[in-house]
């Protein structure tokens, strides 16, 4: 019993300390907004920041957008990755040769491990929400770009 009460009083405690530190609210424009890479993605790309990793929480959010055409290189998630498309339609790819379309308010789960490529049609820009999970300080393993052969496969 003595044993409970001590874990009970450690775990009222740590929520105390942890409610003192109150809600973080990250401000429109307060985050990173950058151009894509050329050595990670295919055609124009902006990636803007919406929070990132805590010690928490080990995962970030991002709007990610691609102009016709663009596209990420083949990569990875140590610890997965939701896409959730905010507008257009998406277009995302895995080794085996299979691609899938999803469109406006529909989400994909990139599981752990899954090599995978994702971005726009050939003749529309897309827009989605990633929320990329981190495991020992990283979100993604960059391979090799798509090639246009590859991409067409529809």
């Amino acid at each position: 019993m003595k044993k409970l009460i001590l874990i009970m009083a450690v775990l009222a405690f740590a929520a105390a300390a942890y409610a003192e530190q109150g809600q973080v609210v990250y401000r429109e424009g307060t985050q990173k907004s950058f151009k894509g890479p050329a050595e990670y993605f295919t055609g124009e790309v902006t990636v803007d920041m919406l929070f990132p990793p805590n010690e928490t929480a080990r995962y970030s959010g991002a709007y990610v957008t691609f102009q016709p055409g663009a596209r990420t290189n083949w990569h990875w998630h140590p610890a997965g990755q939701h896409m959730i498309v905010t507008d257009g339609i998406a277009l995302t790819g895995t080794r085996d040769g299979k691609v899938i379309e999803f469109k406006e308010g529909e989400t994909v789960w990139c599981p752990v491990g899954v090599d995978h490529w994702h971005g726009a049609t050939p003749d529309a820009p897309m827009t989605h929400l990633v929320i990329s999970g981190s495991k020992d300080g990283k979100a993604v393993v960059w391979k090799e770009k798509v090639t246009d052969e590859q991409y067409m496969k529809r």
